[in-house]
């Protein structure tokens, strides 16, 4: 994927009304502290166009980023911090859902996970809930530079366990260091969810 244009185009807050976009739109789910941004920034080419924060949770809101007038990446709240009330992650998890249920372009969604430990109980809720809502997530397993090459397979092996994955999910070891895995999740994106798309 060449980026021509990129432009983040709407923020949605808990009472924001959802835009309704002609393009094909691409979520990305993900605890707070997985490295989402990071990801976002690498696939469009920016270091920091995606807000990174040392302060994990501080994406309250759903960013939409028009990529080339074509797709959509959609940033989605991170979830599963712990200084956050209840009360708050409860109206997060209310936004995630209508997004899910409300968006028409919405093609896929990848659900970040880091490959340094097993899926936390926040990580399988969220992606039970995720395939509840009729999505089959792709997993994208962050931080790969942060172990051994040994290492990668077995925790490849323990994230599909411990998340059960269902049979064919598609797991993507990537790097925001690296960018190992970017051309993967682009390749993926071009060829399912916007050829498809166009042939609709």
């Amino acid at each position: 994927m060449v980026i021509r244009s990129l432009n983040l185009e709407t923020v949605c807050g808990i009472t924001s009304k959802l835009p309704e976009n002609e393009h094909p739109e691409i979520a990305f789910a993900g605890k707070s502290n997985v490295g989402k941004s990071s990801l976002i920034n690498a696939l469009m080419n920016r270091k920091s166009f995606a807000r990174i924060s040392a302060t994990p949770g501080k994406t309250q809101t759903i960013n939409f980023y028009n990529i080339n007038e074509e797709l959509y990446l959609v940033d989605l709240p991170g979830y599963g911090y712990a200084k956050v009330s209840e009360q708050e992650k409860a109206k997060w998890g209310q936004l995630i859902e209508r997004y899910l249920h409300g968006s028409e372009q919405l093609k896929a969604v990848f659900l970040l996970i880091d490959i340094r430990h097993d899926p936390s109980a926040n990580d399988k809720l969220m992606y039970s809930w995720i395939v509840e809502q009729g999505f089959n997530p792709i997993i994208i397993a962050t931080k790969l530079d942060k172990i051994k090459r040994s290492q990668v397979q077995k925790q490849i092996k323990a994230i599909r366990q411990g998340l059960n994955l269902l049979p064919g999910t598609i797991v993507i070891p990537f790097s925001s260091v690296t960018k190992q895995g970017r051309d993967e999740i682009w390749e993926l994106v071009e060829t399912e969810f916007m050829e498809k798309n166009e042939e609709k």
